[in-house]
């Protein structure tokens, strides 16, 4: 008899995606039978209570897609009501995306970009240092090529300049990572009281999130708190990967993927895509780290000023998108943020997952909202 197949495809954005083309990279696919039929009526009956399909991106593109195949043709569920899926939440949200978490300082994010610079003024230097010997030979003048004399040797004058401009930043990125570590200490010291965030109803998407919140203990460092939720797509897991585009965990890894990172805090939570620093320095007791990743595939709805007693209705984040998937391979994440301003330390974030229903209608996104996979660079 013939099967009916939900198939699950995947091209996740590598860490820095910009500096990838999608198309060079493999969809990985995962055919997952769900019994089997004699008729196609059979088969559409069964089917009206599986999940709904979707499709996020293009094939030539960053894409993550559900549909469902029966006998060599493609079957649509139908949607007439929302559904929600009972999957538990995979580890990266427990291990990474629940409670308390830090803001880094911008300084990251400043100094990285002008690093970026320094290279292309030292590029810019070399190639002026090659080619002055031409420009000398046409009689034109040129400047900074004289030497400077430490100790007993004698540099270009440019390295003056240069070599500081190189150094610098770097050192100062230490200092701000000590810096860092420091503000952690201090934060786990403080052990702040939970927050309790009550969800009136059931969570569907691409409508408006009414929640409650109540905040016991509010120290005198706390200004204002706001508050928004947002949705984006996690990293597959790396073994899950690995397995539908036949590589083994020994070999060389396809591209795109990264080969397996150490972990301090547990073993699976490398995705398989990252190819950075991707976080600031941070301590090794804390299971999980204190700073957000941001998801590369990710939609935010307007932050709102929360009110001490009053309800809110949070606006749902732009765009069209599924409920909430939490499988090895596509994982649809939804998460409510309170954002904390300090007059000490930063920012403060509490995270809280949320399980979503899908909405009534097949969801079909075209274009996807990419970000970087750096925790300083993250929108909240």
């Amino acid at each position: 008899m013939p099967s009916l197949d939900e198939i699950q495809s995947v091209r996740y954005p590598p860490f820095e995606s910009s500096r990838w083309n999608p198309e060079r990279l493999p969809i990985a696919k995962r055919t997952l039978s769900k019994g089997q039929f004699e008729t196609q009526d059979e088969a559409m009956s069964h089917l009206k209570g599986l999940a709904p399909s979707f499709r996020l991106g293009t094939q030539e593109s960053w894409f993550i897609q559900r549909e469902y195949w029966f006998d060599g043709q493609r079957l649509e569920p139908e949607v007439d009501e929302v559904f929600l899926e009972q999957e538990d939440f995979v580890d990266t949200v427990y291990r990474q995306r629940r409670g308390w978490y830090l803001v880094p300082n911008p300084v990251h994010n400043v100094l990285r970009q002008f690093i970026n610079g320094v290279v292309i003024v030292l590029l810019a230097a070399l190639f002026y240092l090659f080619i002055s010997p031409l420009v000398l030979f046409f009689g034109l003048p040129v400047y900074g090529l004289e030497t400077v004399r430490w100790g007993l040797l004698d540099y270009p004058a440019l390295a003056v300049f240069v070599v500081p401009l190189i150094f610098a930043p770097l050192f100062i990125r230490v200092l701000a990572n000590l810096v860092e570590l420091r503000r952690q200490n201090r934060f786990l010291a403080t052990h702040p009281t939970r927050p309790k965030l009550e969800i009136q109803g059931n969570p569907v998407a691409n409508k408006p999130l009414e929640i409650t919140l109540h905040l016991d203990q509010r120290p005198s460092t706390w200004n204002h708190v706001d508050v928004f939720w947002r949705v984006g797509v996690l990293p597959p897991a790396r073994e899950t990967l690995l397995q539908v585009l036949e590589r083994g965990a020994n070999r060389q890894p396809p591209p795109g993927l990264s080969t397996e990172l150490p972990h301090h805090w547990i073993s699976g939570l490398d995705d398989g895509t990252a190819g950075g620093e991707d976080a600031p320095m941070e301590l090794q007791e804390v299971k999980g780290g204190l700073y957000l990743r941001p998801m590369r595939i990710m939609a935010m709805g307007e932050q709102k000023r929360w009110t001490e007693g009053k309800s809110m209705t949070l606006a749902c984040p732009t765009g069209e998108w599924p409920g909430s998937v939490h499988s090895d391979l596509v994982r649809i994440h939804w998460e409510c943020i309170l954002r904390i301003d300090r007059t000490k330390g930063g920012p403060l974030l509490w995270v809280e997952p949320l399980r979503v229903s899908h909405p009534p209608t097949k969801v079909v996104v075209e274009s996807l909202p990419v970000f970087d996979g750096r925790s300083e660079s993250d929108i909240s």
